[in-house]
């Protein structure tokens, strides 16, 4: 089948065995059904312009309808191993003829676009509704420990007593953060390319609103060269999900670092560990490395993406469309599995809430709070409390005191030294190293207390529900759009 009168000859082995086969392979399997759908919607155009009629419309679109994966093939000698001509082979070979203008003022330009615009943003939804399945575990989880008492690290360091369900609200909250830039991104890319042509418009009547209806996108693109130039849509979204990508992993780091053996605040079930093939004694948690490992991967495609548009001409390139734009399906799919096998992870874990309240009790997490009834209760200059405060820490370690052995002595002691009174002491230092107390004595709006934490996550349940019901919006349009066009010309037709 000829398809240019400018070239003779056909693909070399080499380019249809190192590109031209591959790409054929990933676009039959991913990008075909966009295709057709492009396909039907521009007929229907065809057929409002009068270029033909409802009954030869009608034979082209069964026979659109027909096409599949096993109805075509990369052939260097038929259709140049392109997606696009091997699409027209299908339908010319068909038992009716296509009409004389069918294809007219085409270009594969902005079909190419449109049609990986369209796998995107499905893409794009379906890890929307992976974090919303994510999010929906977190807070179960989070719930269940809003007042089970841990240790909170900065720098590496005990800090201040926080809970797992604190913890888990702050992944919450950034998964719903997620969500919505994921929205905006979708939205902001809600523009059909079809229709653009080869980068300066296209000199039929195409109604551009229509086709942009009838592919599920809420509006055309208002710039042809926007349209077939641009790849902003690519690093938009995959800005989105390596963002997200460097929180999780961050959240993962503290689970590997909790569910290590120098913590041993969680625990993952045996279906979820993995063994030493030299020491029988150890379980290891090798899903929570492959985790942050693939959030790495899923950060190095955003770069990637990047790069290969950095440099090139803003105009359709090959280098554009496909070899940079292949890298989002690979993101997305990394994406997806690492959320998959967090999932695991949150519905698997267990933690260990006695070792979590004993570490708690062994250091001297509540050196704030005492500080600050110093300044409260006894008048001290609050810089001088937090000396006094250090003092009485620094010493009681040295002597070997844990948190729930205060030394009331010591801390007049410490207070003296200062020129200050610190009474009552044994009231002072056991309401400032209580655990339980420690963890409610935070009354700030978005604070570790329980109440608090509880009130965080019903409100992250809250905005959970709505950014689902805004992903489904966005994806039963899409599918109205779909059925749309498979049944418009039949049924056209009939009446």
């Amino acid at each position: 089948m000829a398809v240019t009168g400018r070239i003779d000859g056909t693909p070399s082995d080499v380019w249809h065995e190192e590109v031209l086969g591959p790409q054929f392979a990933y676009e039959a399997e991913h990008l075909l059904p966009h295709y057709v759908a492009i396909e039907r919607a521009l007929l229907r155009e065809y057929l409002r312009m009068g270029l033909v009629d409802a009954a030869g419309a009608a034979a082209l679109d069964t026979r659109l309808g027909s096409l599949d994966v096993d109805a075509i093939r990369a052939d260097p000698q038929c259709n140049m191993s392109d997606i696009s001509f091997a699409l027209e082979h299908h339908v010319q070979s068909g038992p009716t003829p296509p009409f004389a203008a069918w294809h007219v003022d085409r270009s594969r330009n902005d079909a190419q676009v449109c049609a990986q615009l369209m796998s995107a943003r499905r893409q794009f939804t379906a890890v929307a509704a992976d974090l919303v399945d994510l999010g929906r575990a977190v807070t179960a989880l989070a719930v269940r420990h809003t007042d089970t008492p841990m240790p909170g690290y900065t720098h590496g360091q005990a800090a201040q007593i926080i809970t797992p369900g604190y913890h888990l609200a702050a992944l919450a909250a950034e998964t719903n953060a997620a969500l919505r830039r994921m929205l905006h991104t979708y939205d902001e890319t809600d523009a059909c390319p079809l229709g653009s042509g080869a980068m300066a418009g296209q000199e039929l009547p195409w109604d551009r609103a229509r086709l942009a209806a009838d592919l599920g996108f809420a509006r055309p693109q208002s710039h042809a060269l926007v349209g077939v130039a641009s790849r902003t849509w690519t690093t938009a979204m995959a800005a989105d999900l390596a963002g997200y990508a460097a929180v999780l992993s961050r959240f993962t780091t503290d689970f590997m670092t909790w569910g290590g053996s120098g913590f041993g605040f969680l625990d993952l079930p045996d279906d979820l560990a993995g063994i030493s093939a030299a020491m029988p004694q150890k379980r290891n948690f090798p899903v929570l490395e492959r985790i942050r490992g693939r959030c790495g991967h899923v950060a190095g495609r955003a770069a990637d993406l990047v790069a290969g548009q950095r440099n090139t001409p803003y105009s359709n390139t090959v280098e554009v469309s496909k070899e940079a734009g292949a890298h989002l399906y690979t993101q997305v799919r990394t994406m997806r599995s690492l959320l998959r096998l967090t999932h695991a992870v949150v519905t698997g874990i267990t933690y260990r809430t006695d070792r979590m309240r004993s570490a708690c009790a062994e250091d001297h997490l509540g050196g704030f709070t005492l500080a600050n009834r110093l300044t409260l209760d006894c008048g001290i200059p609050w810089r001088t409390a937090q000396i006094v405060a250090g003092r009485y820490i620094k010493r009681a370690v040295e002597r070997g005191l844990e948190a729930d052995t205060p030394d009331p002595g010591l801390l007049r002691a410490c207070a003296d030294e200062s020129g200050y009174e610190a009474e009552p002491a044994a009231k002072l230092l056991a309401e400032s190293f209580d655990v339980d107390r420690g963890l409610r004595a935070k009354r700030s709006a978005g604070s570790a207390h329980p109440d608090s934490a509880g009130e965080l996550l019903a409100g992250e349940v809250r905005e959970l529900d709505r950014l689902d019901v805004e992903w489904s919006h966005r994806t039963a349009l899409r599918a109205a759009a779909g059925r749309g066009l498979e049944t418009s010309l039949t049924a056209r037709r009939s009446a």
